[in-house]
């Protein structure tokens, strides 16, 4: 029996759609745990199935159907997903349209997003082609052979091992972690996972994102209406991507407006907002501890300060954070299991 699956991480959905009418075909839903419980009641109660996942990527969703019997799923979707699930290698088949339109500019929608190939020798080949017509398009059919390795490499291991000695700089493991969806995407940034920080008055203040906080703080404390402004509609922003992309562009077109310890505190600022994501989350938490003895890479091949680059020679200062933390937390976790074992 055929059914339709929606992925959505935040859940970010219309309450009325065709895809909530049961009649013909059922729909299952699958989110990232705890996003919009009000929008998942109401799906429940037109019979639409939610599943949730700690940690929602392509790789998971599909062997979860697998499980459940389904042997064949029709993957549709937008550049950005299209591009997870084929790193992923969760694609097998292709069907890609060729419509008779011509479409350009800097943000033009493109069918496949970020895969790290820029260049003509690393486009990625079907074979077992067809081609058929339908209407005035263009239909253009073939299977898809395994992903080339386009990870970048690991900087300086050396360093690393100073900043979390569990790391072997000779024999250790590398973990990549770049896109939410991917299997270590939470430990990205734009995870959607809320925190609580104080402000400057000691009063909570919850943030939806770590790069919320941290984009907005780089205005924090700045005596200026529009700094003010900005500061606020990075907090409102509906997502980790808009919270970027209004701080990174104010900080662009007005850096007289960036608090003046900015590149001195920023790591701090950092590194207080991971910690308080991998405390509050304990799945998150142990998904942390879980990489130990292996080297976190934020695989960003555009961020050279906070990613590893495409060529690893990016400072990758967000895996060194989060490793960081992760020997931090088990050093507690350590020395929690001698006292339990002194007080015995």
């Amino acid at each position: 029996m055929p059914i339709r699956i929606v992925m959505s991480q935040t859940l970010n959905l219309p309450e009325e759609a065709n895809l909530w009418d049961m009649s013909e075909v059922s729909t299952i839903v699958v989110t990232q745990r705890g996003a919009r419980r009000s929008l998942q009641k109401l799906l429940a109660s037109k019979g639409v199935e939610v599943v949730e996942f700690d940690i929602l990527n392509p790789r998971d969703v599909m062997e979860y159907f697998h499980d459940r019997g389904y042997l064949s799923i029709f993957w549709e979707c937008g550049g950005t997903l299209a591009a997870s699930a084929i790193s992923s290698g969760v694609i097998h088949k292709v069907y890609a349209f060729v419509a008779p339109k011509i479409i350009g500019g800097k943000n033009a929608p493109t069918p496949v997003g970020e895969l790290g190939m820029v260049e003509m020798s690393q486009a990625l080949n079907l074979i077992d082609v067809c081609y058929e017509q339908v209407g005035p398009d263009m239909l253009i059919s073939g299977f898809l052979q395994p992903l080339p390795d386009i990870l970048p490499t690991i900087p300086s291991l050396d360093e690393t091992y100073a900043v979390d000695p569990t790391v072997s700089p000779y024999e250790s493991s590398i973990i990549f972690f770049y896109k939410t969806w991917d299997p270590y995407g939470a430990l990205s940034n734009f995870s959607p996972h809320p925190i609580q920080m104080p402000d400057e008055n000691g009063d909570d203040v919850t943030w939806l994102s770590v790069e919320h906080y941290y984009q907005a703080h780089k205005f924090i404390g700045m005596d200026d209406t529009l700094a003010r402004d900005c500061i606020e509609k990075i907090k409102s922003a509906k997502s980790p991507e808009e919270a970027a992309k209004i701080g990174r562009s104010m900080q662009r077109k007005r850096p007289d407006l960036v608090r003046s310890d900015w590149d001195n505190v920023k790591i701090d600022v950092m590194y207080r907002a991971l910690k308080c994501k991998f405390s509050t989350y304990p799945h998150l938490n142990a998904m942390l501890l879980s990489t130990a003895g292996s080297v976190l890479v934020e695989a960003s091949p555009h961020d050279l300060f906070w990613g590893g680059g495409r060529d690893g020679e990016g400072l990758n200062y967000l895996g060194r954070l989060l490793m960081k933390l992760r020997s931090e937390f088990l050093g507690e976790s350590s020395s929690s299991c001698e006292s339990s074992s002194i007080s015995v």
